[in-house]
């Protein structure tokens, strides 16, 4: 069995923080199904609280956005991770604890039917300053039900 890397303890303090430490994100229910240099997906299940149009219990487009948001933060903190791969792990807690949204844009493409979500992401670019994200968020069946862009300070 291989031994664990620094980066990889990194990508679990990660995976924790996004989970576990982020009150909201325990609120939708959001677990980190996989998460690696290149991509993270996020996976949360349909829950009454979530819902936004109550005739036809439909996923509130408010939880698609914050779910798309939480998905591009993890990207934009993995390329913080890839910068700050050496240092201690309590250096790099402190700069991700600085890590925010400049701009989110949301497409909505199909209502949000399912039992359960789950979202990917993927890092477009990330420099000293900003990182760019691009997600996206499917259903149980696999139907894409939004596409989003993130922009994120990171420095």
């Amino acid at each position: 069995m291989a031994q664990k890397t620094h980066f990889d303890e990194l990508l679990e303090v990660l995976g924790d923080m996004y989970e576990q430490k982020i009150p909201f994100n325990r609120v939708l229910g959001l677990q980190v199904e996989s998460l690696e240099t290149e991509n993270v997906r996020l996976k949360f299940n349909m829950k009454e609280e979530l819902i936004g149009n109550f005739v036809n219990g439909i996923l509130h487009g408010g939880v698609i956005s914050s779910v798309l948001d939480a998905t591009g933060g993890v990207m934009a903190s993995v390329g913080v991770l890839k910068r700050m791969g050496d240092f201690p792990i309590e250096e790099v807690q402190k700069s991700l604890a600085k890590i925010g949204t400049i701009d989110l844009r949301v497409d909505y493409l199909r209502p949000g039917y399912g039992k359960y979500f789950f979202s990917a992401g993927s890092l477009m670019r990330t420099g000293r300053k900003v990182a760019v994200t691009r997600m996206e968020l499917h259903n149980d069946r696999d139907l894409l039900i939004a596409v989003g862009t993130g922009t994120y300070i990171v420095g």
